[in-house]
């Protein structure tokens, strides 16, 4: 059940959005009997759509004899409880946020990643337990929330609510506190590879672009890739030779998605900051998607509620190998970074896309000139491995060397600036 409402600007069109919610339902292991949608000027404050509306999904329910209607936008609970009231206690009522949450439930792998969802989850439960025990409040003659008494006559609905809050706020409290200790330790690992100073790329992109293909492909790991949404949720890094012959960290991450819930950005918070911590982002995009401009800007819009559109990218066009035509793509799409043509899945423009990123990181370099003690060959030795060395002379005081040096080894070389 999609909406459309009259003012606002959304990425895809109610009937595109639908077709995504369907492939999610999909991935969830949901078949899909039906859909529709309606045009609304606003939510209605009681049931989201309209009364005529919802007579007309509860009848086409029961004729195709659906057990389930899945929303397209995050309902309220109000808006859950009343449309559950109406639809009966065989029809449940999920929204996207519940799907795409039930998605990553199911394919969490990582204790932190199942950590991570199992927030995500109880957040979005906890305004929602109320409509789970409504049959005991009615069985309290609907005295449950002290309606007409007073002490001793509040029904066992309510009592079990408060019980199950408390619960979940206690599960929630120790799921954050574990997730603090996983934190810490993500930033231990993040310092140990800092002090390597290896450039850390993290390949960003719409879900089911083929991030995790390229990274296989990249490096030869053997990350899950499939084609359904959200196949991976785990950060996955890998070491990376490129052409010049320097190492550098490739990290594969979570996949956008357009109205991604806000729980899961929150819950999601130390897998996303692997993108914070990257010297370049690597955003692929698939060129073989009908709404190819739509999921660009989703994942552009979600870097910039992160903070990180800020950093060097290019862009990897990929799955050109299903391209029927040789279609003027970079003149078609509107990028804000250098594009390559690649296919992750042959490695066709693989070489090339390595090249890009190569030039990416020298054009964001930081000029400096330095005048290096002999003693500190290590400093020298960094500054070749890391940086572009543009001149060096040799003094009776140690070696002034010219060159350009990623933004976050400049305070190595402070002490020796001339």
């Amino acid at each position: 059940m999609g909406v459309e409402f009259k003012r606002g600007r959304p990425l895809l069109t109610v009937k595109d959005s639908l077709e995504e919610l369907v492939r999610l339902a999909n991935t969830a292991g949901i078949d899909v009997i039906g859909q529709t949608y309606q045009r609304l000027d606003r939510p209605d404050s009681a049931t989201y759509i309209g009364a005529g509306k919802v007579e007309e999904v509860k009848t086409l329910a029961g004729e195709l004899g659906a057990n389930v209607v899945i929303f397209d936008d995050e309902l309220e609970p109000r808006h859950q409880r009343e449309l559950e009231e109406i639809f009966g206690e065989e029809v449940k009522v999920i929204d996207r946020t519940a799907l795409i949450l039930d998605i990553f439930a199911q394919h969490a792998q990582t204790r932190e990643g199942k950590l991570q969802v199992e927030l995500a989850q109880l957040e979005y439960r906890v305004p929602r337990l109320t409509r789970m025990w409504t049959h005991l409040a009615r069985q309290a003659g609907g005295r449950a929330g002290g309606l007409g008494g007073g002490v001793g006559v509040r029904g066992p609905g309510e009592t079990q609510l408060e019980v199950d809050r408390r619960e979940i706020r206690r599960r929630i409290s120790f799921i954050k506190e574990e997730l603090e200790a996983v934190r810490a330790r993500r930033e231990q690992h993040r310092a140990k590879r800092q002090q390597t100073e290896l450039t850390v790329v993290a390949i960003v992109g719409y879900t089911n672009a083929g991030k995790s293909t390229l990274l296989n492909k990249l490096s030869n790991a053997q990350v899950l890739s499939a084609d359904m949404l959200f196949a991976t949720l785990d950060p996955t890094t890998r070491k990376v030779v490129m052409p010049n012959g320097r190492e550098v960290l490739f990290t594969d991450t979570v996949g956008f998605i357009q109205k991604l819930p806000t729980q899961i950005v929150a819950a999601f918070r130390a897998t996303l900051e692997e993108i914070r911590q990257a010297d370049l982002l690597v955003h692929v995009v698939d060129v073989t998607h009908p709404h190819v401009a739509a999921q660009i800007d989703s994942v552009e819009d979600t870097l910039a509620e992160l903070e990180v559109d800020h950093l060097p990218m290019v862009v990897a066009l990929n799955k050109i190998d299903r391209l029927v035509d040789g279609a003027d793509l970079e003149n078609q799409l509107v990028l804000s970074a250098p594009a390559v043509r690649v296919s992750a899945l042959t490695g066709e423009g693989v070489d090339a896309l390595l090249l890009a990123v190569e030039a990416a990181m020298v054009r964001f370099l930081k000029p400096v000139t330095v005048l290096l003690p002999y003693q500190r060959g290590d400093l020298l030795s960094l500054m070749y491995e890391r940086g572009q060395v543009d001149g060096e002379e040799h003094g009776a005081d140690g070696v002034r060397v010219y060159g350009r040096l990623p933004q976050r080894l400049i305070p190595y070389f402070e002490p020796y600036r001339v």
